[in-house]
């Protein structure tokens, strides 16, 4: 038997995403009968405009030491849970209450019903089907007219009447609206498979009409995520979803393993998505490329969506002279060349080789072989930034499962997922461990992982 979360608000105006809610009620009912009521003031944080006061009577003074919605938002969430959310004019209490947890970064999306299209299904040939006409035509007593409580109550016999009436509880069936407009969704894309998703957490992937993945996402919440993206009607939440016509995911339980999985698949892949916004959030690079006498050589530039597939990149950065000056530290500590660094354009001899800094690969006294060493170890310093060889242990995708993520003498080997109960090797789970690519990332996600998590399992091995 479904429950009916039947709502009203006040509020200080009459657009959500500038105004604030200063009064809700919720009544809880199952079709039949009342099983529970919520009302309160609530301190909208502003100051109630003279025109809105003489309308609801509700003053600054009323909700000066009134909760603020954080503090009942946890209420709203469990008592509206599994609830079909019910007002008279839906559209404007729901915007109202999800922009207030949007305010908090919680995406509230129940589905919904409206008793003023209710009522011109169930009650035709009306003059009006405000709420105020359908109260004297009902004869339903309010002592108080927008007030949130009242009203509700008022809402809450008009929906019992719309039950009563012939193919009432048909027509409630038929226009319940489920909480992100179908009509806002991909033609493959049905709510069912939306609310199917898993509250787990994991990755997911958004896919085109050819069925490539066009961007690749991680959240702790996946159905939570996807509703993100599919409720969003900002003009950068329309852009996102265009292309969009299909989603899959793959659960981790593990935050750390998906945070890792997202970083490994965004390069395998290359989603044109995720690399737009990539290219804007890390705009430097330092790269690496063999020149023709077979040195290894590194330089820092530019990313752009022209070089992005060309570039071998072995670190990110937000600014160009942030890479310059990493990459010139490294040649001061590897003792490379300046010139097959692409800091020194001199012809000759660089700079660092007249302060016997450089080997002399730039006048050809040092061979490709020995600098290209120094390079690599160049290279892992860079991308390591982890020392040891230990086991992270973390919740796997199931009960009796745990994710594991290896690390050998300072470089990630790979993540996996074991069976709780047993008792293995060290040998036994770098076996579980799969072999993923070379991601130069991998170090730095799992150093910020352990940096703000000290109850982390971790094994040293």
């Amino acid at each position: 038997m479904p429950k009916y979360a039947i709502i009203d608000v006040e509020t200080t105006g009459g657009v959500a995403r500038f105004e604030r809610i200063t009064e809700i009620a919720i009544v809880l009912h199952d079709g039949q009968q009342v099983l529970d009521t919520f009302s309160t003031l609530l301190n909208p944080e502003r100051s109630i405009p003279w025109n809105i006061t003489q309308l609801t009577g509700i003053t600054d003074e009323m909700v000066a030491h009134a909760p603020k919605f954080y503090e009942v938002a946890k209420q709203i969430v469990e008592m509206t849970e599994g609830a079909i959310f019910v007002a008279h004019n839906v559209s404007f209490d729901y915007s109202f209450i999800r922009e207030e947890f949007a305010r908090l970064g919680y995406v509230y999306t129940r589905k919904q019903l409206c008793t003023v299209r209710l009522s011109r299904k169930a009650f035709p040939g009306l003059s009006s089907y405000s709420l105020r006409n359908l109260k004297q035509h009902f004869n339903i007593h309010a002592d108080k007219s927008h007030r949130a409580l009242d009203d509700t109550l008022a809402t809450v016999q008009i929906f019992e009447k719309i039950l009563a009436a012939q193919d009432g509880a048909d027509k409630v069936k038929t226009l319940v609206n489920h909480g992100v407009r179908e009509t806002k969704l991909p033609q493959n894309i049905t709510l069912e498979r939306l609310h199917a998703a898993p509250e787990a957490c994991g990755v997911y992937y958004l896919h085109d009409e050819q069925g490539e993945v066009i961007y690749v996402g991680k959240s702790i919440n996946i159905r939570k995520r996807l509703f993100e993206h599919f409720a969003d009607q900002s003009p950068k939440g329309e852009k996102m979803r265009t292309g969009v016509s299909d989603f899959t995911f793959e659960v981790t339980g593990s935050e750390l393993v998906a945070l890792l999985l997202e970083s490994a698949e965004i390069k395998k892949r290359q989603p044109r998505i995720n690399r737009a916004l990539r290219i804007r959030q890390f705009s430097a690079v330092i790269f690496s490329y063999t020149d023709q006498n077979g040195y290894r050589c590194l330089a820092a530039g530019k990313r752009n969506s022209r070089n992005a597939n060309q570039l071998e990149p072995v670190a990110d950065f937000t600014k160009l002279h942030s890479a310059r000056a990493y990459l010139d530290s490294l040649t001061r500590q590897f003792e490379l060349c300046g010139r097959l660094c692409n800091l020194d354009h001199r012809e000759q001899a660089c700079f660092q080789y007249t302060i016997k800094n450089c080997h002399g690969a730039c006048v050809g006294e040092e061979s490709p072989e020995s600098y290209n060493e120094r390079v690599e170890q160049a290279m892992a310093a860079l991308q390591r930034g982890l020392s040891g060889s230990f086991f992270l242990f973390e919740v796997g995708r199931e009960e009796g499962e745990q994710a594991v993520v290896a690390v050998e003498d300072g470089q990630f080997k790979g993540f996996g997922f074991v069976d709780s109960a047993e008792a293995l090797t060290t040998e036994d789970l770098l076996s579980a461990v799969n072999k993923p690519l070379a991601d130069p990332d991998a170090a730095r996600i799992i150093r910020s992982y352990l940096d703000g998590r000290k109850r982390l399992k971790k094994v040293s091995f």
